[in-house]
């Protein structure tokens, strides 16, 4: 944005506004008084509106820290603690490696070393009106400059960690690395997984006794415990779908113990439901259908990335589910052979299951006494 006109003749600040170079914060660093006030009313009659001054160098940092200056005007030849040692000091505060540093000095042979100490410009005593002033308005603008792109970046970077955050809300971490690399289809095969399927049994008459307010609520509250038992677990959230919950062991990560994985999180999960219940005064069941086979996961389409599973092991991880008994976990023949002894298993006998027919299938009862996990 271009604002109005420098101090100095044919100056136009075309990014940053004058009336802020104006504003800019100014110490003037010098052990000789005449020095200091020539420069004060330099500035001062060209409209600066923030010049301090200190004749002590040694305090400069203190003054730096406190007031955090746009340009420090240094004096390179005084006694005690010299310009030189002043810019070594100031490097311990500006991290970011800038320092605003216009240094003054009657040696010009000083003009290179000043500059490789750090300093961003010069000026040769005695001083000349027009030097001093254009040079002062074109360090600060950059001062300016500097601080702006400085902030844009944090506001990038913050943005950019919001975003991966949300990403990872909604991708595996493996999944969004590959695709912030290569935004195309991502579909892999996973030979062994064991997919499980929850729904909330009882959930829908709930629905018709409370507000959708409240109603969205509690389903939060459940899905959260159950978010938290799958990182424990080591099973994947794939989505939810209403009052449904899906996840699945051994995607994108294979896993040799994916059935007991989901074994133990599905005995988790009815257990976490019914001390909600009594904390809150429900009646709500979990219905919880477990089924073990090969899958494709993957991520398709452009906008609105969710990470899904495809094949029939979903299919029919679906349908134990949906086959199921009401505060029971049902396993199919493929998990209930994966498990081992540290679960208790009851046979159900054979279940006639939509669009697969007759299936031997059964329940997981529990975990067996001495079982661990």
């Amino acid at each position: 944005m271009a604002g109005r006109r420098g101090p100095q003749a044919g100056f136009d600040a075309a990014v940053i506004d004058s009336t802020d170079i104006l504003d800019g914060r100014i110490l003037i660093v010098d052990d000789k008084e005449a020095n200091v006030r020539l420069l004060e009313g330099m500035l001062r009659g060209a409209n600066y509106s923030c010049v301090a001054s200190t004749m002590n160098a040694a305090g400069v940092c203190d003054l730096h820290r406190e007031q955090r200056y746009d340009l420090i005007l240094l004096d390179l030849d005084m006694p005690g603690m010299d310009g030189f040692q002043v810019m070594e000091a100031l490097k311990e505060i500006e991290h970011g490696g800038y320092l605003p540093v216009l240094v003054i000095s009657a040696q010009r042979e000083h003009k290179l070393r000043a500059l490789k100490a750090g300093a961003k410009d010069f000026v040769s005593k005695p001083f000349d009106l027009a030097e001093v002033l254009t040079r002062v308005y074109n360090m600060l603008e950059v001062r300016l400059l500097h601080r702006e792109t400085r902030r844009l970046y944090d506001q990038v970077v913050a943005e950019q960690k919001v975003s991966e955050r949300l990403l990872l809300n909604v991708l595996p971490r493996s999944v969004a690395e590959r695709l912030k690399g290569d935004p195309g289809i991502i579909a892999d095969s996973f030979p062994e997984a064991t997919v499980m399927f929850a729904d909330i049994v009882g959930f829908t008459g709930l629905s018709e006794s409370m507000s959708a307010e409240r109603l969205v609520v509690l389903l939060g509250e459940v899905f959260t415990l159950f978010d938290g038992i799958a990182d424990h677990r080591g099973l994947e959230k794939v989505k939810t779908i209403g009052d449904a919950y899906m996840a699945v062991a051994g995607v994108p990560v294979a896993a040799a113990d994916h059935a007991r994985r989901a074994a133990h999180m599905a005995l988790d999960m009815i257990g976490a439901l019914e001390r909600f219940n009594l904390r809150d005064g429900h009646t709500l069941k979990l219905r919880i259908g477990l089924h073990s086979g090969d899958v494709v996961a993957g991520v398709i389409g452009k906008r609105k990335f969710i990470y899904d599973l495809w094949g029939d092991t979903v299919n029919t991880a679906s349908r134990m589910e949906s086959h199921g008994v009401p505060g029971r976990v049902h396993l199919s023949d493929a998990t209930r052979d994966l498990l081992d002894e540290d679960f208790l298993i009851e046979a159900r006998g054979t279940v006639d299951i939509k669009g697969k027919g007759e299936m031997r299938t059964w329940l997981l009862a529990g975990r067996s006494p001495a079982a661990s996990g």
